[in-house]
Protein backbone atom coordinates (compact mmCIF):
# COMPACT_ATOMS: atom_id res chain seq x y z
CA UNK A 1 0.00 0.00 0.00
CA UNK A 2 1.35 3.39 -1.10
CA UNK A 3 0.26 6.96 -0.43
CA UNK A 4 -0.96 7.05 -4.03
CA UNK A 5 -3.26 4.08 -3.31
CA UNK A 6 -4.69 5.75 -0.20
CA UNK A 7 -5.25 8.97 -2.15
CA UNK A 8 -7.16 7.10 -4.89
CA UNK A 9 -9.29 5.25 -2.32
CA UNK A 10 -10.14 8.49 -0.52
CA UNK A 11 -10.63 10.49 -3.71
CA UNK A 12 -8.06 13.12 -2.74
CA UNK A 13 -4.57 14.13 -3.82
CA UNK A 14 -1.38 12.53 -2.52
CA UNK A 15 -0.45 15.93 -1.07
CA UNK A 16 -3.61 15.87 1.04
CA UNK A 17 -2.78 12.37 2.31
CA UNK A 18 0.73 13.55 3.22
CA UNK A 19 -0.69 16.52 5.14
CA UNK A 20 -3.03 14.21 7.06
CA UNK A 21 -0.27 11.73 7.92
CA UNK A 22 2.01 14.58 8.96
CA UNK A 23 -0.66 16.11 11.22
CA UNK A 24 -0.61 19.33 9.18
CA UNK A 25 -3.48 21.87 9.23
CA UNK A 26 -5.62 23.06 6.29
CA UNK A 27 -7.40 19.73 5.81
CA UNK A 28 -11.18 19.55 6.26
CA UNK A 29 -12.18 17.36 9.20
CA UNK A 30 -14.34 15.00 7.13
CA UNK A 31 -11.46 14.49 4.66
CA UNK A 32 -8.99 13.88 7.50
CA UNK A 33 -11.31 11.27 9.07
CA UNK A 34 -11.83 9.54 5.72
CA UNK A 35 -8.09 9.27 5.06
CA UNK A 36 -7.32 8.04 8.57
CA UNK A 37 -10.06 5.42 8.31
CA UNK A 38 -8.50 4.03 5.13
CA UNK A 39 -5.04 4.12 6.73
CA UNK A 40 -6.30 2.14 9.73
CA UNK A 41 -8.18 -0.36 7.55
CA UNK A 42 -5.18 -1.07 5.31
CA UNK A 43 -2.65 -1.03 8.20
CA UNK A 44 -0.51 1.40 6.18
CA UNK A 45 3.01 2.09 7.42
CA UNK A 46 5.05 4.96 5.95
CA UNK A 47 8.33 4.15 4.19
CA UNK A 48 10.80 5.71 6.62
CA UNK A 49 13.78 5.19 4.31
CA UNK A 50 12.03 7.03 1.48
CA UNK A 51 11.08 9.84 3.84
CA UNK A 52 14.69 10.22 4.96
CA UNK A 53 15.91 10.36 1.38
CA UNK A 54 13.33 12.99 0.46
CA UNK A 55 14.01 15.14 3.50
CA UNK A 56 17.77 14.48 3.51
CA UNK A 57 17.45 14.29 7.28
CA UNK A 58 17.79 11.03 9.20
CA UNK A 59 16.55 10.24 12.67
CA UNK A 60 18.90 7.26 13.08
CA UNK A 61 22.19 7.11 14.98
CA UNK A 62 24.57 4.21 14.52
CA UNK A 63 26.39 2.73 17.55
CA UNK A 64 29.24 0.48 16.42
CA UNK A 65 31.01 -1.39 19.22
CA UNK A 66 33.11 -4.51 19.73
CA UNK A 67 30.58 -6.57 21.68
CA UNK A 68 27.18 -5.45 22.97
CA UNK A 69 27.26 -8.39 25.45
CA UNK A 70 30.20 -6.78 27.23
CA UNK A 71 29.05 -5.08 30.47
CA UNK A 72 31.06 -2.04 29.40
CA UNK A 73 29.38 -1.62 26.02
CA UNK A 74 25.94 -2.60 27.34
CA UNK A 75 26.03 0.32 29.77
CA UNK A 76 27.38 2.67 27.10
CA UNK A 77 24.58 1.57 24.75
CA UNK A 78 21.92 2.23 27.38
CA UNK A 79 23.16 5.79 27.86
CA UNK A 80 23.33 6.44 24.11
CA UNK A 81 19.77 5.19 23.67
CA UNK A 82 18.47 7.26 26.61
CA UNK A 83 19.95 10.50 25.24
CA UNK A 84 18.98 9.71 21.64
CA UNK A 85 15.34 8.96 22.45
CA UNK A 86 14.97 12.16 24.47
CA UNK A 87 16.02 13.98 21.31
CA UNK A 88 13.77 11.99 18.95
CA UNK A 89 16.49 9.78 17.48
CA UNK A 90 16.57 6.00 17.22
CA UNK A 91 19.73 3.90 17.61
CA UNK A 92 20.98 1.08 15.37
CA UNK A 93 23.30 -1.26 17.31
CA UNK A 94 26.17 -3.03 15.51
CA UNK A 95 28.79 -5.52 16.80
CA UNK A 96 32.19 -5.71 15.12
CA UNK A 97 33.65 -8.51 17.28
CA UNK A 98 36.94 -6.58 16.84
CA UNK A 99 36.78 -7.58 13.15
CA UNK A 100 37.82 -4.76 10.81
CA UNK A 101 35.87 -6.16 7.84
CA UNK A 102 32.64 -6.12 9.86
CA UNK A 103 33.49 -2.64 11.06
CA UNK A 104 33.95 -1.42 7.49
CA UNK A 105 30.69 -3.08 6.42
CA UNK A 106 28.74 -1.31 9.17
CA UNK A 107 30.34 2.07 8.43
CA UNK A 108 29.40 1.68 4.76
CA UNK A 109 25.88 0.64 5.76
CA UNK A 110 25.49 3.76 7.90
CA UNK A 111 26.52 5.87 4.94
CA UNK A 112 24.06 4.18 2.60
CA UNK A 113 21.29 4.55 5.20
CA UNK A 114 22.08 8.26 5.48
CA UNK A 115 22.60 7.96 9.26
CA UNK A 116 22.44 11.25 11.14
CA UNK A 117 25.65 10.30 12.95
CA UNK A 118 27.78 7.45 14.27
CA UNK A 119 29.26 6.61 17.66
CA UNK A 120 32.19 4.26 17.12
CA UNK A 121 34.50 2.16 19.28
CA UNK A 122 37.11 1.46 16.56
CA UNK A 123 39.05 -1.75 16.03
CA UNK A 124 42.81 -1.73 16.44
CA UNK A 125 43.33 -1.53 12.67
CA UNK A 126 41.13 1.53 12.29
CA UNK A 127 42.70 3.18 15.33
CA UNK A 128 46.15 3.10 13.73
CA UNK A 129 45.49 4.63 10.31
CA UNK A 130 43.60 7.33 8.45
CA UNK A 131 40.93 5.10 6.93
CA UNK A 132 38.15 6.72 8.96
CA UNK A 133 38.29 9.74 6.63
CA UNK A 134 36.53 7.55 4.03
CA UNK A 135 33.40 7.47 6.18
CA UNK A 136 33.06 11.11 7.21
CA UNK A 137 29.85 11.82 5.28
CA UNK A 138 28.12 11.32 8.64
CA UNK A 139 29.42 12.94 11.85
CA UNK A 140 31.43 10.46 13.93
CA UNK A 141 32.17 10.47 17.66
CA UNK A 142 34.88 8.02 18.76
CA UNK A 143 34.65 6.32 22.15
CA UNK A 144 36.95 4.14 24.26
CA UNK A 145 39.80 3.93 21.70
CA UNK A 146 41.63 6.93 20.29
CA UNK A 147 41.99 7.26 16.51
CA UNK A 148 45.30 8.77 15.47
CA UNK A 149 45.46 11.38 12.73
CA UNK A 150 41.70 11.98 12.50
CA UNK A 151 39.91 15.10 13.73
CA UNK A 152 36.85 13.83 15.58
CA UNK A 153 35.10 14.29 18.89
CA UNK A 154 36.39 11.60 21.27
CA UNK A 155 35.31 10.32 24.68
CA UNK A 156 38.04 8.29 26.38
CA UNK A 157 39.55 7.18 29.65
CA UNK A 158 43.27 6.94 30.41
CA UNK A 159 43.58 3.18 29.93
CA UNK A 160 47.34 3.12 30.38
CA UNK A 161 47.28 4.89 33.75
CA UNK A 162 44.31 2.88 34.99
CA UNK A 163 46.25 -0.33 34.30
CA UNK A 164 49.33 1.08 36.07
CA UNK A 165 47.28 1.81 39.19
CA UNK A 166 45.55 -1.58 39.20
CA UNK A 167 48.84 -3.45 38.76
CA UNK A 168 50.58 -1.37 41.43
CA UNK A 169 47.78 -2.20 43.85
CA UNK A 170 48.11 -5.92 43.13
CA UNK A 171 51.92 -5.94 43.47
CA UNK A 172 51.79 -3.95 46.70
CA UNK A 173 50.62 -7.18 48.35
CA UNK A 174 54.03 -8.73 47.67
CA UNK A 175 53.29 -11.04 44.73
CA UNK A 176 56.39 -11.88 42.65
CA UNK A 177 54.80 -14.11 40.00
CA UNK A 178 51.95 -12.47 38.06
CA UNK A 179 49.96 -13.08 34.87
CA UNK A 180 47.72 -10.78 32.84
CA UNK A 181 45.24 -11.35 29.99
CA UNK A 182 44.52 -8.75 27.29
CA UNK A 183 42.02 -8.67 24.42
CA UNK A 184 43.47 -9.02 20.95
CA UNK A 185 42.85 -6.57 18.07
CA UNK A 186 41.97 -3.91 20.60
CA UNK A 187 43.66 -0.54 21.07
CA UNK A 188 42.28 -0.53 24.61
CA UNK A 189 43.91 -3.88 25.31
CA UNK A 190 47.25 -2.59 24.03
CA UNK A 191 47.07 0.52 26.20
CA UNK A 192 46.26 -1.52 29.29
CA UNK A 193 49.06 -3.95 28.46
CA UNK A 194 51.55 -1.08 28.30
CA UNK A 195 50.33 0.18 31.68
CA UNK A 196 50.67 -3.29 33.20
CA UNK A 197 54.19 -3.62 31.83
CA UNK A 198 55.19 -0.22 33.18
CA UNK A 199 54.06 -1.15 36.69
CA UNK A 200 55.85 -4.52 36.48
CA UNK A 201 59.10 -2.86 35.41
CA UNK A 202 58.71 -0.29 38.17
CA UNK A 203 58.37 -3.12 40.72
CA UNK A 204 61.53 -4.83 39.40
CA UNK A 205 59.94 -8.23 38.77
CA UNK A 206 62.05 -10.80 36.95
CA UNK A 207 60.88 -11.33 33.34
CA UNK A 208 60.47 -15.05 33.85
CA UNK A 209 57.94 -14.35 36.62
CA UNK A 210 55.67 -12.23 34.40
CA UNK A 211 53.24 -13.83 31.93
CA UNK A 212 51.15 -11.84 29.45
CA UNK A 213 48.62 -13.41 27.09
CA UNK A 214 46.71 -11.74 24.26
CA UNK A 215 43.57 -13.60 23.26
CA UNK A 216 40.03 -13.17 21.92
CA UNK A 217 38.07 -11.07 24.44
CA UNK A 218 35.64 -13.82 25.44
CA UNK A 219 35.00 -15.64 28.69
CA UNK A 220 35.64 -18.98 26.95
CA UNK A 221 39.11 -17.92 25.79
CA UNK A 222 39.96 -16.59 29.26
CA UNK A 223 38.72 -19.75 30.97
CA UNK A 224 40.98 -21.89 28.76
CA UNK A 225 44.00 -19.61 29.22
CA UNK A 226 43.69 -19.42 33.02
CA UNK A 227 43.13 -23.16 33.31
CA UNK A 228 46.44 -23.65 31.49
CA UNK A 229 48.17 -21.11 33.73
CA UNK A 230 46.95 -22.80 36.89
CA UNK A 231 48.19 -26.16 35.62
CA UNK A 232 51.77 -24.89 35.28
CA UNK A 233 54.40 -26.36 37.56
CA UNK A 234 54.75 -22.88 39.05
CA UNK A 235 51.39 -21.17 38.58
CA UNK A 236 51.06 -17.38 38.96
CA UNK A 237 50.32 -15.99 42.40
CA UNK A 238 48.13 -13.24 40.92
CA UNK A 239 46.08 -12.73 37.75
CA UNK A 240 44.76 -9.52 36.15
CA UNK A 241 42.33 -9.29 33.21
CA UNK A 242 41.80 -6.27 30.98
CA UNK A 243 38.03 -6.43 30.47
CA UNK A 244 34.87 -7.83 32.03
CA UNK A 245 34.35 -10.83 29.76
CA UNK A 246 37.94 -11.97 30.24
CA UNK A 247 37.46 -11.43 33.96
CA UNK A 248 34.35 -13.63 34.11
CA UNK A 249 36.06 -16.50 32.30
CA UNK A 250 39.24 -16.21 34.34
CA UNK A 251 37.43 -16.22 37.66
CA UNK A 252 35.32 -19.20 36.60
CA UNK A 253 38.53 -21.12 35.84
CA UNK A 254 39.84 -20.32 39.33
CA UNK A 255 36.58 -21.50 40.86
CA UNK A 256 36.62 -24.69 38.76
CA UNK A 257 40.02 -25.51 40.25
CA UNK A 258 38.52 -24.86 43.72
CA UNK A 259 41.34 -22.49 44.59
CA UNK A 260 40.69 -20.00 47.38
CA UNK A 261 41.02 -16.31 46.41
CA UNK A 262 43.31 -14.60 47.32
CA UNK A 263 45.07 -17.28 49.42
CA UNK A 264 46.06 -19.46 46.42
CA UNK A 265 45.74 -16.91 43.64
CA UNK A 266 44.88 -13.21 43.81
CA UNK A 267 42.62 -11.72 41.15
CA UNK A 268 41.57 -8.32 39.77
CA UNK A 269 40.01 -7.04 36.57
CA UNK A 270 38.78 -4.10 34.58
CA UNK A 271 35.01 -3.45 34.45
CA UNK A 272 32.51 -3.41 37.27
CA UNK A 273 29.67 -5.91 36.81
CA UNK A 274 26.87 -7.38 38.91
CA UNK A 275 28.89 -10.46 39.85
CA UNK A 276 32.10 -8.64 40.84
CA UNK A 277 30.58 -7.24 44.02
CA UNK A 278 28.37 -10.26 44.83
CA UNK A 279 30.93 -13.07 44.73
CA UNK A 280 33.01 -13.97 47.79
CA UNK A 281 35.52 -12.57 47.94
CA UNK A 282 34.32 -9.49 46.08
CA UNK A 283 36.56 -8.54 43.17
CA UNK A 284 38.88 -5.54 42.98
CA UNK A 285 38.11 -3.77 39.70
CA UNK A 286 38.75 -0.67 37.65
CA UNK A 287 35.25 0.77 37.38
CA UNK A 288 34.83 2.81 34.22
CA UNK A 289 32.27 5.64 33.90
CA UNK A 290 30.40 3.67 31.27
CA UNK A 291 27.08 5.51 31.39
CA UNK A 292 28.87 8.87 31.34
CA UNK A 293 30.88 7.76 28.29
CA UNK A 294 27.72 6.93 26.32
CA UNK A 295 25.87 10.02 27.54
CA UNK A 296 28.74 12.38 26.71
CA UNK A 297 29.32 10.77 23.31
CA UNK A 298 25.68 11.08 22.27
CA UNK A 299 25.46 14.67 23.48
CA UNK A 300 28.60 15.55 21.50
CA UNK A 301 27.19 13.81 18.42
CA UNK A 302 23.90 15.73 18.59
CA UNK A 303 25.81 19.01 18.88
CA UNK A 304 27.95 17.97 15.90
CA UNK A 305 24.82 17.17 13.86
CA UNK A 306 23.40 20.62 14.64
CA UNK A 307 26.70 22.42 14.04
CA UNK A 308 29.09 20.42 11.80
CA UNK A 309 31.77 23.14 11.90
CA UNK A 310 32.11 23.40 15.69
CA UNK A 311 35.62 22.69 17.10
CA UNK A 312 36.28 19.04 17.95
CA UNK A 313 36.52 18.00 21.60
CA UNK A 314 38.56 15.29 23.31
CA UNK A 315 36.91 14.40 26.62
CA UNK A 316 38.88 12.19 29.04
CA UNK A 317 36.75 10.81 31.88
CA UNK A 318 38.17 9.34 35.07
CA UNK A 319 38.03 5.65 35.94
CA UNK A 320 38.00 4.51 39.56
CA UNK A 321 39.93 1.75 41.34
CA UNK A 322 37.44 -0.14 43.52
CA UNK A 323 39.48 -2.02 46.14
CA UNK A 324 37.92 -5.18 47.56
CA UNK A 325 39.17 -8.46 49.04
CA UNK A 326 40.33 -10.43 45.99
CA UNK A 327 43.90 -9.09 45.98
CA UNK A 328 44.59 -9.92 49.63
CA UNK A 329 45.39 -7.88 52.70
CA UNK A 330 43.20 -5.25 54.28
CA UNK A 331 41.08 -2.74 52.37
Amino acid sequence: MRIKDIAEAAGVSTATVSRVLGGKPNVRQEVREKVLKIVAKTNYRPDKAAQRLRSKKSTYIGLIVADIQSPFFASVARAVEDVAQKNNYSVIFCNTDENHEKERMYLEMMQSENAAGIILAPTLRLSDNFELTRYNTSPIVVIDRQVNGYAADMVLIDNHQAAVELTRHMLAHGYKHIAALFGENSATGQQRKSGFEEAVREAGLAKENVITKTLPPTDQAAHKAVTELLNLETPPQAIITSNGRLGAGAFRAIRDKELPVPESVAFASFDESIWTSMTRPAITVVAQPTYAIGQTACELLLKRIDDPKRPTRRVVLESRLVVRQSCGGKI
